[in-house]
């Protein structure tokens, strides 16, 4: 067989680039999505919108707590330093991030009461991280 006939069989001759061919998972993503279809008896569909606003699958946020300290950790991918604020109320904390193309705002309750005033925050390739001093003391309100 000639060259450029098993060239063209196996579809390099006319063009086509490795790279222009179907994604090797496609079929396998197919085929998951049918039988969730099947389970649920209605529409699934798996395809990722990527232009909407929100970090989704590359935020990841993390809470450690030990006897003295709460740490939180959170992967802030593309954002800028000064793109970050933060807030605490010592019950909870917001964090609000944006970049170019992407937005970020979650508050999250953490698992101890915290002093705000205490809270010391690093950024460093796009991870966050926040430490507080548990405190037990709350505002005391007085009334008059």
């Amino acid at each position: 067989m000639p060259v450029q006939s098993l060239l063209l069989r196996k579809g390099l001759a006319s063009g086509m680039r490795r790279d222009d061919r179907d994604d090797p998972f496609d079929d396998l993503f197919r085929e998951i999505e049918r039988m969730m279809n099947d389970m649920m008896g209605g529409n699934v569909d798996m395809q990722v919108d990527t232009g909407a606003t929100g970090f989704g699958a590359d935020t990841h946020v993390d809470i450690h707590e030990d006897d003295d300290l709460v740490r939180v950790i959170a992967d802030l991918p593309g954002v800028e330093k000064n793109d970050i604020d933060l807030k605490c109320d010592g019950e909870s904390m917001t964090i609000s991030a944006a970049s170019d193309h992407r937005e970020y705002d979650e508050r999250i309750t953490l698992p101890a009461r915290v002093d705000e005033s205490s809270a010391k925050a690093t950024y460093n390739n796009g991870v966050l991280e926040v430490t507080f001093e548990k405190t037990d003391e709350s505002a005391n309100i007085s009334v008059e």
